[in-house]
């Protein structure tokens, strides 16, 4: 299986989310889903085709957002600072479409939230970060990057981020994203390029 497009991919968010749901088993972890090793190349003639979810399944299907920093951080270890940046604007999108600003906080996609932020400052991108800045903002302190804590921060806060998630959506509809990154991985491709296995659910 492989994120071939944008519609598939959003399939895909779909059954993440569901398994990364503020209903799961404290600690946040996925349900353990069958898998299979791949064998996944990204080169030159991959990032030319333009499609950005192939280009990042490598990132997409290794890096774990379910568990704490430290896998986190492990999980990202073979990966370059622009992989991790791109995968983390993807989740911090997916989430923020799929549920709003509420489900990105919520769920384990939390996590990359200072990435996200990173990214978008990175990337030129400055409208997304400053709406990725204001919802931060609305909690007390920085929101955790724990699950748990973070999932306790919202509840004792009851953060609002409806007008966010209007102002989100209104750049979704007038920016390229895909566009804009692909155009930033073919600027510098060598540090998107993979060649291994890769556990793929089934």
């Amino acid at each position: 299986m492989s994120i071939m497009n944008h519609k598939t991919f959003l399939l895909v968010i779909a059954f993440a989310s569901a398994a990364c749901s503020p209903t799961d088993n404290e600690g946040g972890s996925a349900s353990p889903v069958a898998s299979e090793s791949k064998h996944v190349v990204v080169d030159d003639a991959v990032i030319d085709k333009g499609d950005l979810y192939k280009v990042i399944d490598p990132v997409w299907w290794t890096v774990n957002i379910y568990d704490d920093m430290d896998t986190y951080e492990n999980s990202l270890s073979s990966f370059s600072k622009r992989q991790r940046l791109v995968n983390a604007v993807i989740w911090y999108r997916s989430e923020v479409n799929n549920g709003g600003h509420d489900q990105f906080y919520y769920n384990s996609t939390g996590i990359v939230w200072r990435d996200a932020l990173e990214a978008f400052e990175t990337f030129g991108l400055g409208q997304f970060a400053r709406v990725l800045s204001a919802s931060a903002d609305r909690f007390s302190r920085p929101p955790s990057l724990d699950r748990e804590e973070r999932n306790e921060q919202m509840e004792a806060e009851e953060p609002e981020f409806d007008d966010l998630d209007s102002r989100f959506y209104a750049l979704e509809d007038s920016v390229n994203m895909d566009a804009k990154l692909m155009n930033l991985i073919k600027k510098h491709r060598s540090e998107f390029y993979f060649d291994g296995s890769v556990d793929i659910p089934e």
